[in-house]
């Protein structure tokens, strides 16, 4: 037997044994890492679709949190593990920045993963207290011409999306603004609140409270159109920075080469998931517009999303290890 036709066979063997395991799936449990701690946004959203997903595909996920590095101990994980299904990863937009930043990541963020379905979309909202003499972005980028550098805000650290998103603005703007780093959105929220820092972008679920009490005046939204939690408040876009949009999601991935019926499968999972009425509304409820997308769509929108970040960074001399 000639080798080409030795290397056929084993390939239709492959091919054979890859679509039989395909048919089976799943058959024992799940494990869904996720690179954020317990309790927080990723966390929760996790859950909620994690625990509605078993339903339908008979079997068990566990959620295991692997904090650590803004995600990318958990994606490594992920990225080396089996690609049979069995380890999925739930991941937010900072695995985009994450990999635009941070120079030794051993991970390909893109073509490591293959990717299943986005879950969720929500922008970020800037607001300042409800005594500060801005009144709208306009007012703030025109303070900060007038004084580079003196302007603060609160971020969750350099090279976090509250970090980019205003660095973002700052490079769209020709301004400068000055990073003031808080363990967490709510430390952040705090030090707004207590006049440490002058402004900040937050997620819209963290700061909707405040904005609705009067302590907090919202500025802008970061989406593209106005956000249906905040139908008055303008867009960056509406306020004077034309084509500005930074929109947060969360999804589901796989080990790269996970096989295709498989991946199409958790997709359809995904997708009944958020059809079920209680899942949306407690989505909603988090501030986030439940939105399934095809497995190559999501590709397209990392991709995308880490060309942006890497522009910014270098522009910005931003890089870390």
């Amino acid at each position: 037997m000639s080798t080409a036709r030795i290397v056929l066979l084993i390939l239709a063997s492959a091919i054979i044994a890859a679509a039989a395991r395909a048919q089976d799936y799943p058959s024992h449990t799940i494990t869904l890492l996720h690179g954020f701690p317990p309790g927080g946004n990723v966390d929760v959203l996790a859950r909620i679709t994690a625990d509605e997903m078993s339903k339908g595909l008979s079997q068990g996920i566990v959620v295991e949190p692997r904090p650590g590095v803004v995600g990318s101990i958990a994606a490594e994980a992920v990225a080396r593990s089996r690609p049979d299904g069995y380890t999925l990863l739930f991941l937010p937009s900072a695995h985009a920045v994450t990999a635009a930043i941070y120079k030794s990541l051993k991970y390909k963020p893109v073509d490591d993963f293959a990717w299943i379905s986005t879950v969720s979309f929500y922008p970020f909202v800037m607001v300042v207290r409800k005594d500060s003499k801005i009144a709208s972005l306009d007012d703030l980028l025109r303070e900060a011409k007038a004084a580079p550098g003196r302007l603060s805000y609160g971020s969750t650290g350099v090279g976090s999306i509250h970090h980019m998103t205003v660095e973002l603005l700052a490079n769209a703007t020709g301004v400068k603004f000055l990073n003031v780093p808080y363990r967490g959105e709510g430390q952040v929220i705090t030090g707004l609140l207590g006049g440490q820092i002058d402004f900040a972008v937050a997620t819209v679920t963290v700061v909707a409270p405040n904005i609705e009490s009067g302590e907090l005046r919202a500025l802008g939204v970061t989406s593209k159109t106005r956000w249906k939690d905040l139908p008055n408040v303008p867009t960056f876009d509406e306020a004077g920075v034309p084509g500005y949009e930074v929109i947060s999601w969360s999804g589901f991935a796989a080990p790269a080469g996970t096989p295709q019926p498989i991946v199409d499968r958790l997709n359809a999972e995904v997708r009944r998931t958020l059809s079920v009425p209680s899942v949306k509304s407690r989505i909603e409820d988090l501030g986030g517009d439940a939105r399934p997308t095809a497995p190559d769509e999501m590709r397209e929108l990392v991709a995308r999303q880490v060309a942006l970040w890497a522009k910014v960074a270098r522009e910005a001399n931003i890089e870390l290890q």
